[in-house]
């Protein structure tokens, strides 16, 4: 059973609330805490990015098409297609040696509305390098690429690279293949539905790989996680949640779209994968600071940034306090 995880008040009156699920893993693999119901299934959207992105660098193709630490952290990212991230994705069409065209997302403008508002003053066109997954897609041709793949079909889920995504997954997850449920994402992707308490295992494996006995994925993983941390602006961009979290390298982040949202804590040794239901993204920042506090993480810094991307007055245009934002549930200790 979904819990209330969030309150928005007006005054003093309740205007929203905001249900969901919330499940956290111990270094066992065993789940520690519990909000709703931790067998919730959620599709990962975004936050499958990471594992899509292992195959790539666990043959090499980073390396292979000489990509910078910065173009293969874009490969996990979210990106908002600020000018820096643009720059990272002209340069891996032309080291890949690919076009635009071969790109299944749909062109359009960047999430950055700065960014947006810069290209509209100049009459630019739409490109399907501002997609949000443009990076996920420029790593997956490379990988296609490399291995002589198809690359008509790359987006296809019967394609290899696909395959070996899905594995992947699977793998990391400790979720049987036969019951990942599949999607088509927004940019065209196969995209995958697992328990909540099956993504947080993942996660856990991207903050402690040493729980991979597999060494080539092993490898791929502590590669991966270090790159999003030194180059955490390409994950997402500027003030956004997953590359203020980051930020800290003690943990591993990503979210997704419709309120999904998952983050590793390497030296504690945990990991959260939690679902907002009515797919919220705003309440991000409130739900995980709270998880934070509650679990007595010692990173006052990395709470407090939670804080301010997401504060808990609300404000109205006039920047009058009119209300204010609760975080109301409580970490239950599995027993």
């Amino acid at each position: 059973m979904d819990q209330i995880l969030l309150e928005e008040y007006r005054g003093d009156t309740l205007e929203c609330v905001h249900r969901g699920h919330i499940c956290g893993v111990s270094y066992s693999g065993d789940v520690k805490y519990v909000v709703g119901d931790t067998n919730a299934v959620t599709f990962l959207r975004s936050a499958g990015k990471p594992f899509q992105a292992i195959p790539v660098l666990r043959h090499g193709a980073d390396v292979h098409f000489g990509l910078t630490g910065k173009e293969t952290a874009i490969m996990m990212g979210s990106h908002r297609a600020e000018p820096f991230h643009v720059d990272a994705l002209e340069s891996m069409l032309g080291k890949i040696g690919v076009t635009e065209d071969g790109l299944v997302c749909h062109p359009t403008y960047p999430l950055s509305v700065y960014a947006t508002e810069d290209l509209l003053r100049h009459q630019a066109p739409k490109r399907s390098i501002y997609h949000n997954c443009s990076g996920k897609h420029l790593g997956v041709l490379a990988l296609c690429k490399m291995m002589g793949y198809p690359l008509e079909t790359y987006y296809e889920p019967q394609h290899p690279a696909q395959l070996e995504i899905l594995e992947t997954l699977s793998y990391l997850s400790e979720c049987a293949i036969d019951e990942i449920q599949l999607g088509t994402d927004g940019c065209g992707f196969p995209v995958f539905a697992i328990p909540l308490r099956n993504l947080a295992t993942a996660f856990l494996k991207l903050a402690c790989p040493e729980l991979i006995e597999d060494a080539s994925i092993r490898t791929a993983v502590e590669k991966m996680v270090g790159l999003m941390n030194e180059h955490y602006e390409m994950v997402a961009g500027s003030d956004r949640i997953c590359s203020s979290l980051l930020m800290d390298p003690n943990i591993v982040a990503k979210g997704g779209a419709k309120g999904v949202y998952c983050f590793g804590l390497k030296k504690e040794k945990l990991a959260f994968a939690l679902k907002v239901l009515d797919g919220s993204e705003d309440e991000w920042p409130l739900i995980v600071a709270s998880i934070l506090e509650q679990i007595q993480y010692d990173n006052i810094n990395t709470i407090q940034s939670m804080y301010e991307l997401a504060p808990i007055e609300i404000k109205n245009d006039n920047k009058k306090i009119i209300g204010r934002n609760t975080a109301v549930f409580t970490l239950q200790i599995h027993s």
